[in-house]
């Protein structure tokens, strides 16, 4: 019951979050303002994360094909669509759920328990709306750019991988790239992303609003909303594979 309690709360929660915005200069600077805390600073861990994963799918795959008759441009069709598939979308969303997440809950928690947030209720300012829909909006409209890139990268650090230590051909590695391109995956891989993103903004949101006590609660708040914010993801993924892929 106390679980049916949260999901509840949630989405009382989200109701109020898609209230129209109250000014609109002030959410436009704060969309802007959550572009660069959500978005833009991720780019690095993405970026390097991505890179060296792509090269490590790479490498392992072309260590465990001893058989001579399995064509070596499988190394690329393999990376590629491991990559595509599964790394950039969920294993880079769970990566910005510890990072984006934990940042989220401190945020709004840290307001929650210093009273900011009831001097926006004072003051008649819907703090759900002003507070988390700038948060939605940016990790939404940038995610998916994000994961893209790290596609890129990590089919590009495959490539880098094969050049740098001569286990496979690049050009076979190439081809394998190639091999059967489905633009469909691309589409499916940003579907996932646009929901995790959601849940990305939205669950680490609902345990910092809701946080009772001083900062050792905002900690414990945070730590809950990753580990619930991952289990979540992993949920919504065996969902939406099941949906879209069958």
């Amino acid at each position: 019951m106390n679980y049916l309690g949260h999901i509840g709360k949630y989405f009382m929660m989200l109701g109020q979050v898609f209230k129209r915005p109250q000014r609109g200069r002030v959410f436009r600077e704060a969309i802007v303002r959550e572009l660069d805390e959500l978005g833009l600073k991720s780019l690095g861990i993405i970026m390097f994360i991505s890179f060296f994963i792509g090269g490590v799918i790479a490498l392992q795959t072309a260590l465990n094909i001893e058989n001579p008759f399995i064509p070596k441009y499988l190394i690329g069709f393999a990376t590629k669509r491991s990559v595509i598939l599964e790394f950039a979308p969920t294993f880079c969303s769970i990566i910005l759920a510890g990072k984006v997440g934990s940042y989220i809950t401190s945020s709004i928690g840290t307001m929650r328990v210093t009273e900011q947030i009831d001097a926006l209720e004072v003051m008649g300012i819907n703090s759900l709306n002003h507070l988390v829909l700038p948060k939605v909006l940016a990790t939404v409209f940038f995610y998916p750019f994000l994961i893209v890139l790290a596609m890129f990268l990590g089919i590009l650090g495959g490539w880098v991988a094969g050049v740098t230590s001569g286990i496979f051909s690049y050009i076979d590695y190439i081809q394998g790239v190639q091999l059967d391109f489905d633009s469909f995956l691309i589409t499916y891989a940003v579907i996932k992303t646009l929901v995790f993103a959601f849940l990305i903004a939205t669950v680490p949101s609902y345990h910092g609003y809701y946080v009772k006590g001083g900062s050792i609660a905002v900690g414990k708040a945070s730590t809950q909303s990753v580990v619930w914010t991952i289990i979540l993801i992993v949920i919504a993924n065996y969902f939406l594979t099941q949906m879209l892929l069958t």
